[in-house]
């Protein structure tokens, strides 16, 4: 189309007709047939296979020059580089996704075709990777498409593209590769796609994500069990003792107890985002318990603004086949995912002096990973131009999350790239992510297309008024950060909670 006749409506209507003719899934229909498993240590060529022969001549039709890059970490998948250069005076976007997927376990699937073809049931598209990652990054590309027809080959800013192959076995090598190719993704903002809306029917918004980290206790107290009739009431069970533990740590209602892992107060930008959103009441959501987690708060608050510390696992005795007998030893698994401002420097030695003070000093506190927790100010400009765009393509004000109840590698972004970072999901909460019968919605997916072709249009239109970064990326403080934290240095224009002291726990 002439470029001076080129609006945002038709572009948006050429995104409408993309969706509905059958080509975007013909083209998610081709890259959920590889069988990209990283978590398969044999899946090396087809992980190399789907960014160099699907993604790298996609984006080549895009007018991207690629690049494939071995990951620093020699036993993992590559990572693909693209880079689409207008002109120096105009904003530069970094758009990340992952190629990966985790195994498709084939004999559990009860819906579609099984893993590897996708298949459309009514409004769902079922494949492993529809809705994590390819569905969400075949919609950001097919939109790129879309506003350069309109446009007549021409977007109105930069663009790079970062996909990985190794997300879902924790990213290993994305930070080492960020740090050393700092000025090749040099950009103003991040803009990508993945996890779920808040709720199916609203467009959403969010702006990083809580962090993990993740501990073990246990006490092994004797070799081998003893009797219960013979020994009991007077050998001390390490099962009972963990417990009690535990309960010092966290308490029967999910309050955490321990003062060094509770974050700082919520602040009142982020309180006031998080006003009114209801979690919970899509089909195949559990029902919302009330009464758990920090007294005082909102559902919202909590799962977004606030701490939480989980049992994810328990092992005392034989579960299967119990025996009368005083076990020998305990151990459990401790979640904490936590939001910015919490201080997890010597996590494992601030765990061991709180069980200490509570008589519990034989517990060893030990297997201690985290990641880091990141936050876009509410207020950055970057929220309110994308806040904007997409309730102008869509009618709809969209939800705003200052930052993930999960976690994503956001702190590789905000931290050793220094970016503002704008997440835009375009799944939903029950799409069976990471289980069979993984699927997109059809309907939600349109309108994501529309949206994403619509903050694409608007950001080539507002180009000249949009915020740019004011400094180079930031100096990386540690040349090969361990993938265990995802770690990062903490120069941000997001907030990062972790201390890199952290990994000495």
């Amino acid at each position: 189309m002439n470029a001076a006749a080129a609006t945002r409506d038709h572009a948006l209507e050429r995104a409408r007709r993309h969706f509905d003719s059958g080509d975007f899934f013909a083209d998610l229909a081709r890259r959920v047939a590889c069988r990209s498993e990283s978590q398969d240590p044999d899946a090396a060529p087809l992980l190399r296979a789907y960014l160099a022969d699907e993604i790298a001549p996609a984006l080549a039709a895009l007018g991207f020059e690629t690049r494939l890059h071995d990951n620093p970490e020699p036993r993992f998948g590559p990572l693909l580089v693209a880079t689409r250069h207008e002109h120096e005076s105009l904003p530069t976007v970094l758009m990340y996704g992952h190629g990966d997927v985790i195994r498709g376990q084939d004999a559990s699937w009860t819906r579609g075709r099984g893993p590897w073809q996708l298949t459309q049931e009514g409004e769902r598209l079922y494949g492993r990777g529809s809705a994590d990652n390819k569905g969400q990054h075949s919609i950001n590309l097919a939109a790129l498409a879309q506003v350069l027809a309109e446009r007549g080959a021409r977007l109105g800013f930069n663009i790079k593209v970062l996909l990985e192959t190794g997300e879902e076995t924790g990213s290993p090598g994305l930070a080492a590769f960020c740090a050393a190719e700092r000025q090749a993704l040099a950009a103003d903002v991040l803009i990508a796609s993945d996890g779920p809306r808040q709720r199916r029917d609203l467009p959403t918004v969010f702006l990083g994500s809580r962090g993990v980290a993740n501990f073990d206790l246990s006490l092994t107290l004797r070799e081998g069990a003893h009797h219960s009739g013979n020994w009991g009431g007077l050998l001390r069970n390490p099962g009972t003792v963990l417990a009690n533990a535990i309960a010092c740590l966290v308490d029967g209602r999910g309050r955490i107890l321990i003062e060094a892992l509770r974050p700082p107060p919520i602040p009142v930008n982020v309180r006031a985002a998080l006003a009114g959103l209801e979690f919970g009441g899509d089909a195949g959501d559990p029902a919302v318990d009330a009464d758990w987690g920090e007294p005082g708060l909102s559902p919202a608050e909590r799962v977004i603004g606030w701490n939480t510390l989980e049992v994810l696992a328990y092992r005392c005795g034989n579960p299967d086949q119990p025996v009368n007998a005083i076990p020998p030893s305990a151990r459990a698994t401790l979640h904490l995912r936590h939001v910015v401002g919490t201080d997890l420097s010597e996590l494992a030695a601030k765990v061991r002096a709180h069980l200490a003070r509570h008589g519990f000093d034989d517990i060893v506190v030990d297997r201690v990973t985290a990641s880091a927790a990141t936050r876009l100010d509410p207020d950055n400009p970057w929220v309110r131009f994308s806040l904007d765009s997409i309730a102008r393509s869509t009618g709809v004000a969209p939800v705003l999350l200052p930052n993930l109840g999960g976690s994503l590698p956001n702190e590789v972004f905000a931290d050793i790239l220094g970016l503002p970072t704008i997440w835009v999901p375009h799944s939903y909460g029950a799409c069976n992510q990471h289980a069979p019968d993984e699927h997109l919605l059809a309907p939600l997916a349109r309108q994501a297309l529309e949206l994403m072709t619509g903050l694409f249009w608007d950001l080539g239109e507002q180009a000249a008024m949009l915020p740019r970064r004011m400094a180079s990326p930031p100096d990386s403080r540690m040349a090969s950060p361990p993938d265990s934290l995802r770690a990062s240095p903490l120069e941000s224009r997001a907030v990062s909670s972790l201390d890199p002291r952290a990994a000495a726990a």
